[in-house]
């Protein structure tokens, strides 16, 4: 059996980054409490655990002030930087900067009058971070059939950003959608191209080795949209396509009279996580 990766995979710059500043932070001057998850990876939770970054799930958990805490890569929205400054708080802002231009554009938008359209899950939390920077303008939309949801008194200017991690062709057609539906009461449209270059680049790796193999593995956390997304790219492309958080996940049956096997992972993936997954299956080709 062929085992092949795709060409761009892993853990993206907004990621590394995030995880190095705790790492470093957690090194530098002791335990460190994350305000929710790292990323979206059980594997890289654990690990920072371990080396010293605890994570609270919200503000009310963070009893001890003494310590200092993480904002994760995600980001937040503005009430909950100025609650972390009321309560002089030690804050290290590992914040995505792409996130970071995605906040800054929902408030820019918001403060010139535009209602904030963004494509996305309201329940993410990068989502639910964006929203906050739109001091109560914004509307997150999970699906473009859910634009008929939206509220028929809107402004007549509309703004229009993305989560970070959708694909560009489904952005590009929540646009279309939102134009074909509402340009009788559209004044004036701006849409921001928020999404992320490297979570774009690792969707077109996997659908170009989707192309050339008969099973892809799709490796990373449960709760990652980047890499749900991943998954979805591979089965639009017809290929049979698992996802996985690890390689104990890995079932002998998926691989009979398999001769190509393609292998990528989220922007939230560990290297380590992604090289135990390709073991597992040359375990079990060798079977």
């Amino acid at each position: 059996m062929e085992i092949l990766r795709a060409r761009d995979m892993g853990f993206c710059f907004g990621v590394r980054r995030a995880v190095e500043m705790m790492e470093q932070s957690a090194q530098e001057v002791g335990p460190v409490i994350s305000l929710g998850s790292i990323v979206h990876n059980p594997q890289v939770v654990e690990r920072l655990r371990q080396r010293g970054v605890d994570v609270a799930r919200s503000l009310d958990e963070l009893a001890d002030a003494s310590l200092p805490v993480a904002i994760t890569a995600h980001g937040v929205g503005p009430d909950v930087v100025a609650e972390l400054e009321r309560r002089g708080l030690d804050v290290i802002d590992t914040t995505c900067p792409i996130v970071v231009r995605s906040q800054m554009w929902a408030k820019r938008l918001a403060d010139e009058g535009y209602a904030v359209i963004i494509f996305g899950d309201p329940n993410h939390k990068e989502v639910r971070g964006v929203l906050g920077w739109t001091k109560g303008r914004g509307y997150a939309v999970p699906r473009e059939e859910d634009l008929e949801h939206l509220p028929e008194d809107l402004p007549h200017k509309l703004g229009v950003l993305s989560q970070t991690t959708h694909h560009a062709s489904h952005f590009a057609r929540f646009v279309q959608r939102l134009i074909e539906t509402r340009l009788d009461r559209i004044s004036e449209l701006r849409v921001v191209n928020t999404l992320c270059n490297a979570t774009t680049n690792q969707q077109v790796a996997a659908r170009e080795l989707a192309q050339e193999v008969e099973l892809m593995i799709v490796v990373g956390g449960r709760e990652s949209a980047n890499t749900r997304h991943l998954a979805e790219v591979c089965q639009e492309e017809g290929v049979e396509t698992y996802h996985v958080e690890s390689a104990a996940e890995l079932r002998p049956e998926w691989f009979t009279g398999k001769e190509r096997v393609g292998v990528t992972g989220g922007a939230s993936t560990p290297d380590f996580a992604i090289d135990q997954v390709v073991e597992r299956i040359r375990e079990l080709a060798a079977s």
